[in-house]
């Protein structure tokens, strides 16, 4: 059984910082993708990409946090990190951990965390 634990939201101040941290445990083969969504207030059915880190050690950004989030792993831990600097009011969402895993047996598999709520007041 693989489960995403998150951790590290808040209520934080426009122009201040968090930091989330996504922790992967269970038994699979390989991780493959690690990333962070959100899922804006009023939004129930919309949940927007923030950033993503492959193994091959691509990363991609949304257009709205380039330059001032930053995603990054630590595959010893099978944890991923986003570090949230210069937040807007327009930040504030559940954001979710999501991991694309390959296990023992068969295909690649779509996992989640449970959500972390982020405030950001103005």
């Amino acid at each position: 059984q693989v489960q995403l634990v998150e951790s590290g939201g808040g209520l934080v101040q426009a122009g201040g910082s968090l930091r989330l941290s996504c922790e992967v445990s269970g038994t699979f083969f390989s991780i493959l993708t690690m990333g962070w969504y959100r899922q804006a207030p009023g939004k129930q059915r919309e949940r927007e990409l923030v950033a993503v880190s492959f193994k091959t050690g691509t990363i991609d950004y949304a257009d709205s946090v380039k330059g001032r989030f930053a995603i990054s792993r630590d595959n010893s831990k099978n944890t991923v990190y986003l570090q949230m600097n210069s937040l807007k009011p327009e930040d504030t969402a559940v954001y979710y951990c999501n991991a694309g895993i390959l296990p023992r047996v068969g295909g690649v598999l779509d996992y989640w965390g449970q959500g972390t709520q982020v405030t950001v007041s103005s």
